[in-house]
């Protein structure tokens, strides 16, 4: 049940696979979030978190989504449209956020998990902290779950501040046939972009957000080396 609920309206709403949509909502009242924290929006009684991938900056408030055939929101979620209306809590929650104190920001996700990554990212730029350094690594199983890729070269190429590795995990598999770019699972390659980069534990957090598997493979060793970590983890529902 909804205590307090607000509604939001659907603006907008972009399928990038059977299984992926980007949706932009604006809710009927002043909703204040910080980068990196989700929304719980609902459909027919049934709700769930989502991380925001927009900035407080911006007009709509946008999301990354998993349709979850079997699952008790998605699938409703999934058949909303343009004009529509859905249900939103009153207050953004998560304290997946960004480090300040830090200038090195070292984050790691797995397809959706880029959404609150973006949207620190975004935040970070348009108020010009450009003492803040970003290296993402963005893994996926296929090169078209990579929903985010071109805003994110995009971003590495005019910012000097930014850098962006997208790598599939099935680089063999048909789909990706076309791929060049950097292969193997993100808890695999992590440690070696540590070193490529230079990265020190003193003035570095890393941030792991998807699959529960992968951060908690990337926790470990995390820690193990002395990094400060900070997760959010994805539960398929």
């Amino acid at each position: 049940m909804f205590i307090n609920k607000l509604t939001a309206i659907v603006i907008e709403k972009t399928i990038i696979t059977d299984v992926l949509m980007v949706i932009k909502i604006k809710p009927n009242s002043s909703f204040v979030y910080r980068p990196g924290q989700y929304c719980t929006v609902g459909v027919n009684g049934t709700e769930r978190p989502y991380s925001i991938v927009s900035a407080p900056y911006e007009e709509y408030l946008e999301l990354f989504v998993e349709l979850v055939p079997d699952g008790t929101l998605t699938p409703n979620l999934w058949n909303v449209n343009s004009g529509d209306m859905i249900n939103i809590r009153p207050r953004a929650k998560g304290i997946f956020t960004l480090e300040n104190n830090y200038d090195n920001h070292f984050m790691l996700a797995t397809v959706t998990g880029v959404a609150p990554i973006l949207s620190m990212i975004r935040d970070s730029l348009h108020h010009g902290l450009n003492s803040h350094r970003f290296y993402i690594i963005h893994g996926a199983s296929f090169e078209k779950e990579l929903a985010y890729r071109s805003e994110l070269e995009n971003l590495s190429r005019i910012h000097d501040n930014i850098f962006y590795i997208p790598t599939l995990s099935r680089p063999h598999d048909p789909e990706n046939n076309r791929w060049q770019g950097e292969t193997g699972r993100v808890n695999t390659i992590f440690y070696k972009y540590i070193d490529k980069f230079s990265l020190d534990h003193e003035n570095t957090v890393i941030y792991a957000c998807g699959h529960p598997g992968m951060i908690e493979d990337v926790k470990a060793q995390a820690r193990e080396i002395g990094f400060r970590f900070k997760e959010e983890k994805y539960w398929r529902d």
